[in-house]
């Protein structure tokens, strides 16, 4: 593959071309054939081309391709705001914009959160992942690649361990953290939000304590505080819920989408409380291309697509064969590199843990390569690389996931000494 017109600042995990892709199964330019287990990076929770979602854009095509809607508005941008009215759990009006990523979304956040309360500061977490430009980089809980020689990034941003039981931090460790934050750092009324994943991402698919979650939603409460859930990959479905946040029995102030949103296509969004939503003035939010009418079709259908008894078989179904295989995986003994479990439902991680021949992180990187060659993609992730991801589409066909996670299997061979 030909990289000589491309930045060599762009990493690439499989050095493939990809021609086309249904449901789990993807082909590259030769003509083999993996199964999936990256999905666009979260992106593919009903998988490559879904008949219903290829439907809806091509008839959106044959009407109007786009309207910048801060302009001229459309009808499709409306409909996805009142679906997602709908479609997300909380028990206030919910008021949104739509754009085109899910780091722009974490930046408007922030200017909502700043118009909001008045406020500057920003608490977030380690190993968390809000995005690549340069006020959602400074939230992100991990230098290198991504701060990495960029000098002063917007702020103030604070940090705080991420409290989890797949991370060995309780909620007493990091509500103490955070008193002491305000003790030291910054008093309580200079914050405007706190953001926090539900699931890290980027983090190693770790869930949030829900614990720290109730007392994360009473601190806010109490001081005035927007709480904001980034929810760009664990929502629309990766837990076997349409947000990994009615896992842990609080709601957001604000909720950060995007991803799976529309299947594909780009479009993320950021919701919440109304009040909140109008706080900028007239003209404060928009973009030319947020909301886009092809983006706005596939996010209705995937909306419609997801129900919550939908959502809960398919996750039930691949939790149950995901921790299956990891379970006799670790019961043969064969693979001494295999750490813990991490995550929930469908959105799990499995720690590579160092050994005697190899640290977590290269035995990972040569699992990735084999499982290529094998016939399945795979995705790294934390803080040193060391935890795979599996990001498999919630629609994959069992006897496909079967396959994948044999092929899988097959890979951890290469790794025994």
């Amino acid at each position: 593959m030909d990289l000589a017109c491309i930045s060599q600042s762009l990493g690439v995990i499989h050095p493939i071309c990809m021609e086309r892709g249904r449901n789990a199964e993807v082909w590259d330019e030769q003509g083999k054939r993996y199964i999936d287990f990256v999905g666009g990076i979260g992106v593919l929770n009903l998988g490559h081309g879904h008949p219903a979602v290829v439907e809806a854009i091509r008839a959106q095509s044959d009407k109007l391709l786009h309207s910048a809607f801060n302009a001229v508005p459309h009808r499709g941008y409306l409909a996805v705001a009142r679906q997602l009215a709908e479609f997300v759990p909380v028990s206030y009006p919910l008021s949104c914009m739509l754009t085109n990523s899910g780091a722009e979304a974490t930046e408007n956040a922030l200017k909502v959160a700043r118009a909001a309360t008045g406020r500057q500061g920003v608490i977030a977490f380690d190993d968390g992942f809000h995005g690549r430009t340069l006020a959602a980089l400074n939230l992100n809980g991990k230098v290198k690649p991504y701060k990495h020689r960029l000098g002063a990034l917007p702020g103030p941003v604070y940090h705080l361990p991420f409290p989890s039981r797949d991370s060995d931090v309780g909620a007493d460790q990091a509500m103490a953290a955070l008193a002491r934050l305000f003790e030291v750092e910054l008093p309580p009324e200079e914050v405007a939000c706190i953001i926090v994943e539900p699931v890290q991402g980027e983090g190693g698919f770790r869930l949030l304590c829900a614990d720290f979650a109730a007392r994360l939603r009473a601190l806010c409460d109490a001081h005035d505080i927007l709480l904001v859930f980034d929810e760009i990959q664990s929502g629309f479905g990766r837990t076997g819920s349409r947000f990994a946040f009615s896992h842990l029995g609080v709601e957001p102030d604000l909720l950060l989408m995007g991803k799976s949103m529309a299947s594909g296509l780009p479009l993320a969004a950021v919701a919440g409380r109304a009040e909140l939503m109008d706080a900028l003035p007239k003209g404060g939010l928009g973009g030319t291309y947020s909301g886009n009418a092809l983006a706005c079709a596939a996010a209705r259908v995937v909306m419609d697509l997801m129900s919550e008894q939908q959502l809960r078989l398919w996750g039930a179904r691949q939790e149950r064969a995901t921790l299956a295989a990891y379970q006799a995986w670790r019961a043969s003994g064969r693979y001494p590199m295999l750490g813990r479990l991490t995550g929930i439902g469908a959105m799990r991680g499995i720690v590579f843990e160092d050994t005697a021949n190899a640290t977590g992180s290269e035995h990972l990187a040569a699992l990735l390569d084999a499982g290529r060659e094998l016939g399945v993609l795979l995705m790294p992730s934390g803080r040193r690389r060391n935890v795979l991801r599996l990001l498999p589409p919630l629609t994959t066909e069992p006897e496909v996931l079967a396959e994948g996670l044999a092929c899988l299997e097959r890979a951890l061979e290469t790794l025994r000494p």
